[in-house]
């Protein structure tokens, strides 16, 4: 892949972008489109801005992890919207944009994916993407969010994720999983329209839009886990999420607990 075509990108967005249109700005390099964003002015209310690379050198995960893309090994692609009001249930958007962005691959006969709470896209039972939301006040007490989906496209026979803890997963990408992998430009204007769909269904209805259909995703339920939260760890099985999107987790001693932040491994894979 020698860089993405900004024109076939935004000619392919005709075909799938919601009805107001996207400001979209393609990078040839950058260290974090993310990172881009949050320092760029937010969209006035009910517009969307985009920042995508296929060469990103400082990109960022979730909890201050480092994610990896090489030039041309994948696609990172962020969209920042402001919305007119602040969803009460604002938490749950990262699970909803995992909801949205599979079921927009899911265009292009790319199936079998699932989703690791809270922000894991899963292939053959590897990473084979990861989203980050970010938020920060703009003017007005306007709500900007910044969400970021990276996505493994060929990673030319592995990736060296360095030390990662036991039990977390391994990678994946599309190659390795689908027969015909789509085009850069077209995956990225799968995702563009596929997150502003989800901004703008989550902004009219919050998480319940997309709680019914998460369990079509759930890569955790029925699975043994650990929790680590601020260095506790807790072991249960993975039970489905609440209402809000919250991780429950069956543990033997003390029923249903509810898990809103930490890390999440195999207790299988722990030894």
């Amino acid at each position: 892949m020698a860089g993405l075509d900004a024109d076939l990108i935004r000619h392919s967005l005709d075909a799938v972008a919601a009805s107001a249109p996207a400001d979209v700005e393609v990078f040839e390099q950058i260290e974090s489109t993310n990172s881009y964003l949050m320092q760029q002015a937010g969209p006035e209310a009910g517009r969307f801005r985009t920042a995508v690379t296929d060469n990103q050198t400082a990109g960022r995960g979730r909890q201050g992890k480092i994610w990896q893309s090489p030039p041309g090994s994948g696609l990172c692609l962020s969209m920042a919207y402001t919305f007119t009001r602040k969803p009460t249930d604002l938490s749950a958007l990262t699970l909803a944009i995992g909801v949205g962005v599979i079921e927009s691959l899911g265009d292009h006969e790319i199936g079998g994916l699932q989703l690791k709470w809270p922000n894991d896209i899963v292939a053959n039972d590897g990473k084979l993407g990861g989203i980050l939301t970010e938020t920060r006040m703009s003017a007005q007490d306007a709500l900007t969010v910044v969400t970021g989906v990276g996505l493994n496209i060929d990673l030319g026979g592995g990736l060296d994720l360095g030390d990662e803890e036991p039990g977390a997963l391994g990678v994946a990408d599309l190659r390795s999983h689908v027969i015909d992998v789509p085009s850069a430009e077209r995956l990225a204007a799968t995702l563009i329209g596929g997150l502003q769909q989800t901004f703008v269904a989550f902004e009219q209805g919050g998480f319940g839009v997309y709680a019914d259909r998460w369990p079509d995703y759930d890569w955790l339920q029925g699975r043994e886990l650990v929790v680590d939260n601020a260095g506790r760890g807790v072991s249960g099985t993975g039970a489905g999420i609440a209402a809000d999107g919250a991780l429950l987790l069956e543990t033997r001693d003390a029923g249903i607990q509810r898990i809103t932040s930490g890390t999440v491994t195999m207790k299988e894979a722990q030894g």
